[in-house]
């Protein structure tokens, strides 16, 4: 019995596979701090909980493939505070943000088709276009750089006559990069002129630090008809488990072509979606304190990370994850070190190394990313612990 040949292609998630180690030091009784997934520890705000506990139907029903016009109602309200003006049949609600980029590359892909995308990229990318038949080619980019990829140069030199879509993360995971609307344009002239979708993956949008503004190819009206929005309630609400998520687009057969994997797989939560739209209503005050929140997280992540001897790293535009280079040969045993050998006071720390976010390979080796999602003296504790690790780590 054989497996077919795209799921060989994938890989198992960088972020995710070395858990069974952490669960072995927690059962040993050591103290992990998680930096390696981007689950915030910030409070989900209560209007998701009252929405759902003031659900008074007596069935929970399929809910329509598209999404509960409630939801989408919020979301195209949401919209309009960035003067991006979506209607109701322009929204579609999906299980999470992952389910909207499956389906948008199901959507436009054909086997053998290109998506490009600058690396390093959130991992699950590769597994999403692997899954649609398609091929991931990268734009590489450095930390020496800001990680930027808005270049003309770069970007035409990976298309070619099987390219289909441009990816943007927006602001970057795992990159921290946050484009401006001058680069947002120059990626659309691009996408013009060689007739390519944009998918924009804006789920951080809010999380743009320093004075940057937060901004979203939506804006972009002579783009509307290749730009495809997806977004998500996880990072935005600190909502990860409640798997709600949108596609946002105004081409009209991409649309309908969504409704049609929707309506395969019939609906999303009905509860999720009650709570996600009360999340979607919450005023401007909300985003800016847990923007404030994020930022100063990330302060004191880089100040401690910039102790550490050798250390390769850029302070983050936005989003809430660090990339570095670590002064090691293979970050991956140093992780294993990590969580098998080393503590500090009953202490140890567990992050997400950096090789599995590129599609190049031979590159990422001695990277790792952080996710700064825990209060500000976890993160600095955290992040005390990998130099400290690395110190014990180097005299083996």
């Amino acid at each position: 019995m054989e497996l077919s040949k795209r799921v060989n292609a994938m890989g198992h998630s960088p972020i995710r596979r070395f858990n069974k180690y952490a669960i072995d030091a927690e059962a040993a009784g050591k103290k992990v701090y998680h930096l390696n997934i981007g689950q915030p520890d910030v409070e989900t705000p209560e209007c998701f909980m009252e929405a759902v506990k003031d659900f008074d139907k007596k069935v929970v029903a399929y809910s329509e493939s598209g999404g509960e016009t409630v939801l989408q109602d919020a979301i195209c309200r949401y919209f309009e505070r960035y003067d991006i003006h979506y209607d109701r049949n322009e929204i579609l609600v999906t299980n999470g943000g992952s389910e909207a980029l499956s389906m948008v590359f199901t959507a436009v892909l054909n086997p053998g088709e290109e998506a490009i995308i600058a690396e390093p990229f959130y991992t699950n990318y590769h597994t999403f276009i692997t899954a649609a038949g398609g091929k991931v080619v990268p734009v590489t980019t450095k930390a020496e750089d800001g990680y930027d990829f808005a270049k003309k140069e770069l970007i035409e030199a990976a298309i070619t006559p099987n390219t289909r879509c441009i990816c943007c993360i927006n602001p970057g995971n795992p990159t921290g990069r946050v484009l401006t609307m001058d680069d947002m344009k120059l990626i659309g002239e691009i996408a013009k002129e060689h007739d390519l979708w944009i998918i924009a993956d804006e789920v951080y949008r809010e999380f743009a630090y320093d004075d940057r503004k937060a901004v979203s190819f939506g804006m972009l009206d002579d783009l509307a008809d290749r730009v495809i929005i997806v977004d998500s309630v996880s990072k935005r609400f600190s909502a990860c488990g409640a798997r709600v998520g949108c596609v946002a687009s105004k081409n009209k057969d991409l649309m309908d072509g969504l409704m049609k994997i929707a309506q395969g797989r019939l609906c999303c939560p009905t509860l999720d979606q009650i709570g996600a739209a009360a999340l979607y209503s919450l005023d401007e005050a909300y985003y800016d304190e847990v923007k404030a929140e994020y930022e100063s997280r990330r302060d004191v992540s880089y100040e401690e990370l910039m102790k550490i001897p050798g250390v390769v790293c850029q302070k983050p535009g936005g989003a809430f994850y660090m990339m570095a280079k670590l002064p090691v040969d293979d970050v991956e045993k140093f992780l294993i070190f990590l969580l098998t050998e080393f503590e500090d006071n009953g202490e140890t720390v567990m992050f997400a190394p950096a090789e599995g976010f590129y599609a190049t390979e031979g590159l990422g080796s001695d990277e790792m990313r952080i996710a700064y999602v825990l209060n500000k003296d976890a993160m600095r504790r955290g992040v005390e612990l990998i130099r400290l690790g690395l110190e014990a780590y180097n005299k083996k």
